[in-house]
């Protein structure tokens, strides 16, 4: 199957943006059944991750406390000042692999997809793999 991209437009700086709407469109639009799906982000300021989507406050905790682990001015060496950002990107990583069955991606009652963006507002991409049964 081919490679799909998907656009996201980020806002802040640091922020979590719940993709799980336009991943399983991209499923439905191309009527893919049973598989796995890769999502992968190839950003090294950006990571993709699975989490609650009912209560807002665990977003805001999550970033909260990662700027908290990881501040933005530590005193890091890299001349574009957002090593916090790639270092968030690698805790978090830059993709995931997905159960799909029939047409659905196969995740718990309060989960979903998130985008984390740890150096914006930026336009980023993020690619789906499909890989049938």
């Amino acid at each position: 199957m081919a490679l799909s991209v998907l656009t996201v437009k980020t806002n802040s700086r640091n922020e979590m943006i719940d993709i799980t709407y336009e991943v399983e469109n991209y499923l439905k639009e191309n009527n893919f059944k049973n598989g796995v799906l890769t999502i992968f982000v190839p950003h090294t300021t950006a990571a993709v991750t699975i989490n609650e989507n009912a209560d807002p406050s665990v977003k805001r905790d999550i970033l909260s406390y990662l700027s908290k682990l990881i501040p933005r001015n530590a005193g890091f060496t890299h001349m574009e000042g957002n090593s916090d950002s790639h270092i968030k990107s690698s805790l978090v990583s830059p993709s995931l692999t997905v159960i799909v069955e029939n047409g659905r991606i196969v995740l718990g009652t309060w989960q979903s997809i998130f985008f984390c963006e740890f150096d914006g507002p930026r336009t980023r991409k993020v690619y789906l793999k499909f890989i049938k049964e």
